[in-house]
């Protein structure tokens, strides 16, 4: 199973204040494991930045001239994330900017239900406790060494620890590795994924109709499930 780890960066809190998308990170996981594949961007958001998300994220104006607009990458970045599910943290938000995005530069494709929102999750395994980003991986012992800003990618590899935490433990290696990834023309220092357990191919067709209807049945079976609100 393909899905896509998402976040974005952005100028400010709200589309309806025409704030615009700054960064965008995607990262390939296949099987619950990381494949090293990443869709990394800056983006100029043809506007000023907000003091208050400048000092969220670090990024200013001046930062990203000469960068791209995001029209001019929405089609390599559709083309990464294809039709695999999304898992993005605070989803309505990253949703709302990437839908706008879109539109304003003449594209059909929207992201609609495909996703899974780990607030949403982390609030139903977790009740009663913090579930910002920070206050997962500290619960979960995941190393924030590394974030001294919010920044769309590393925050991207922190998600994916604390997704597979949040589905049930981990069940392989994921690694944190200081090794420089440099992707898509950004001179950024990245975070590359290793993993010494053997990787299982992933299956290459898609369940039929019977298998998808036992599937709900066998979850609709178990006390609480944590996926029930994605059926």
């Amino acid at each position: 199973m393909r899905e896509i780890i998402l976040d974005t960066e952005t100028t400010g809190l709200s589309v309806q204040d025409g704030h615009r998308i700054v960064e965008i990170a995607a990262c390939e996981m296949k099987d619950y494991i990381l494949t090293g594949k990443t869709f990394h961007m800056y983006v100029n958001p043809e506007r000023e930045i907000d003091s208050n998300a400048s000092n969220i994220h670090g990024l200013k104006i001046e930062d990203l001239e000469g960068k791209p607009k995001f029209a001019q990458i929405c089609n390599d970045f559709i083309n990464f994330i294809k039709d695999s599910r999304l898992v993005i943290h605070n989803a309505d938000f990253d949703i709302s900017f990437l839908n706008n995005e879109f539109e304003i530069c003449g594209s059909n494709y929207r992201i609609r239900n495909n996703y899974i929102d780990t607030i949403k999750l982390a609030r139903k395994k977790l009740p009663g406790s913090l579930v910002n980003l920070d206050a997962l991986c500290r619960r979960f012992n995941i190393n924030l060494d590394k974030r001294e800003y919010h920044g769309a990618l590393i925050d991207t590899h922190l998600l994916a620890e604390v997704y597979i935490e949040l589905i049930g433990g981990k069940q392989t290696s994921l690694e944190l590795s200081t090794k420089s990834k440099i992707n898509n023309g950004n001179n950024l220092e990245g975070i590359a994924y290793n993993s010494n357990k053997e990787k299982i191919n992933a299956r290459q067709f898609l369940p039929n109709r019977k298998e998808l209807e036992n599937h709900i049945k066998f979850i609709k079976n178990i006390k609480n499930p944590i996926w029930d609100s994605y059926l």
